[in-house]
């Protein structure tokens, strides 16, 4: 009987598990297909499914009216620049706060968290009035940097939950053996974190590549990522769905396939340190 119930239990789940990942997939599977469309069948009512006329003329006039392959390279030097940096500041931040922590520790970790509860738009002018005096409007560094501060919080985060499962005797052993600050960083510390840095910075680049907001009002055509390459398909005599939609697929499609091969170090990373 418990066989039975503990069966049933897991396909319940199973099934759940199946709609809600269909269910979560279903927009990007429309916007695939839609792609594939004429403007006509896009706006089509009922919509059409499978059965429609292919072409590909949208991914053809997408190539010929914007240069994918230059929004591309700039979304992948800001968000992968933007990644690293900030893990050369959350590494050591993360490190002190795990294994020297003091009583405003957790105020500290609270109130960075508590940045990101700021609406963007509230700091937007003042952003906006310091790139322009600056000279950073519509540059690599620019973009870079903002990421960078705006992801802070949640790697600092995510680094220091992993650096509390690993043991402090284990760096006290280092340090007894001579090791110094610098070498118990990077040859102990780091090395036995690999999963959850790994997956830390998958998530960041994620984070980073999918930014619009801060991409559309601090750029302009130099230093556009991908989403500002979607936006420009937003034009005031309306939106053109089917061009939209390849142009979307082609923006999420590199981030889809990273985010595929790497599914298996990022699950492990998230779930680093759960079971003991």
């Amino acid at each position: 009987m418990a066989r039975a119930v503990t069966t049933q239990r897991k396909v319940t789940f199973t099934v759940v598990g199946w709609l809600v990942g269909l269910l979560i997939f279903f927009p990007i599977l429309w916007t695939f297909l839609t792609s594939f469309k004429t403007e006509g069948d896009a706006i089509a009512s009922p919509p059409y499914f499978l059965f429609f006329n292919w072409t590909f003329e949208n991914y053809v006039e997408v190539q010929q009216r914007s240069d994918y392959f230059s929004h591309f390279i700039n979304s992948v030097v800001i968000s992968v620049g933007s990644t690293l940096i900030a893990l050369l500041i959350a590494v050591p931040a993360a490190w002190s706060m795990a294994f020297s922590p003091t009583k405003r520790t957790k105020d500290v970790l609270m109130w960075m968290l508590s940045t990101k509860m700021l609406p963007p738009v509230g700091v937007l002018v003042p952003m906006y009035l310091i790139f322009r005096n600056s000279g950073l409007l519509d540059t690599r560094i620019g973009l870079t940097g903002v990421l960078t501060l705006i992801n802070l919080p949640i790697i600092v985060w995510m680094l220091y939950t992993y650096f509390r499962e690993i043991p402090g005797e284990i760096l006290e052993a280092a340090r007894m053996d001579g090791a110094s600050l610098l070498k118990e960083v990077i040859y102990v510390l780091t090395p036995m974190a690999v999963p959850g840095i790994a997956s830390t910075m998958l998530l960041n680049i994620i984070l980073a590549w999918n930014e619009a907001f801060w991409t559309l009002n601090l750029t302009a055509s130099k230093a556009a990522p991908l989403t500002a390459f979607i936006a420009s398909y937003s034009s005031p005599e309306g939106l053109f769905w089917a061009k939209l939609s390849a142009a979307s697929t082609l923006a999420i499609a590199p981030i889809l396939i990273m985010g595929w091969f790497s599914q298996r170090q990022l699950v492990r990373g998230l779930t680093f340190g759960a079971v003991k």
